[in-house]
């Protein structure tokens, strides 16, 4: 039985290298042709296409494949632009820009989104962080009315102690003391 890269098993007519490099270069930037869309044109199935796309993200390149346009892309996506840009000049990235269809500002924006993926926003925190921000918050001050109130009462202790000094001078000492 001979697998044509379907990855199914089944027994399907096989398909000329050039021809899948071809069908792949659909889904690759500027065309960004969707799955669907080669699917219903070549005769190819779906699940066929989809596996060429996964094996060729496998080997680093980028294919969405979805039929989005570049700002639609999954992070996935412009993360693997992100890394082919990286080492490239000025002129090299133009060039790039070209060829895939995007813009330079684009690959700046999700270079810088790339960059503070892992940073905390704290314009922005999430659920979990603004509910624990909140307990800390009521923690704090649960604590501070606590301290007040031991304040008071020690206070309260002093100022009994003080009295008491005053009194024992005043009559001296009570005998059941």
């Amino acid at each position: 039985m001979k697998d044509n890269g379907g990855g199914n098993g089944w027994k399907m007519k096989p398909y000329p290298a050039e021809y899948k490099e071809w069908v792949v270069e659909q889904m690759k930037p500027p065309l960004n042709r969707s799955v669907a869309e080669l699917a219903r044109e070549t005769g190819i199935t779906t699940v066929c296409l989809r596996n060429w796309r996964n094996a060729a993200r496998e080997q680093g390149k980028v294919v969405p494949g979805n039929g989005k346009q570049s700002d639609k892309w999954s992070s996935a996506d412009k993360f693997r632009v992100v890394l082919e840009t990286a080492p490239l000049s000025e002129a090299e990235l133009s060039e790039y820009c070209r060829r895939k269809g995007i813009q330079p500002e684009q690959i700046r924006a999700w270079r810088a989104a790339c960059e503070q993926a892992n940073a905390k926003t704290p314009d922005k925190p999430d659920l979990a962080q603004r509910r624990e921000e909140q307990a800390a918050q009521k923690r704090i001050r649960d604590l501070e009315r606590e301290l007040k109130r031991k304040d008071a009462a020690l206070a309260e202790t002093a100022a009994l102690l003080v009295l008491r000094k005053k009194a024992e001078a005043i009559w001296g000492r009570d005998e059941e003391d």
